[in-house]
């Protein structure tokens, strides 16, 4: 049977979770921006690799989440940035569910409170 998760119902529920356990938190958006006014994409020039969800866990910890829909793998460019992350003393994983994000939060001691 095919996997209906798509990355987007992830990514939702990421976002809902932290706000819902009060983890300050916000979505990345890494691609190019469509320009109305001259009908095309602008290129894309921040950081590549970046997790799609950033936020700060209440101890002062960046954390990093990349979401990707159950099979998804990372990129060159987002193992990179997750081991940044981590190499400093922030927590960085990548969820493919809500469970995921569970256990995420908890191996970074943070638990759901």
């Amino acid at each position: 049977m095919k996997n209906t998760i798509k990355e987007a119902d992830v990514l939702r529920q990421v976002l809902d979770y932290l706000a819902l356990v009060g983890i300050f938190s916000w979505r990345t958006n890494n691609t190019g921006i469509y320009d109305p006014s001259k009908k095309r994409f602008r290129s894309f020039s921040g950081l590549r690799g970046v997790s799609d969800v950033l936020g700060i866990l209440n101890d002062g910890r960046l954390l990093a989440v990349e979401c990707k829909r159950p099979g998804g793998k990372l990129t060159v460019e987002q193992e990179v940035f997750q081991q940044q992350v981590r190499d400093r003393g922030g927590v960085a994983f990548v969820a493919t569910s809500l469970e995921e994000l569970r256990t995420g939060l908890q191996g970074a001691n943070y638990g759901s409170n």
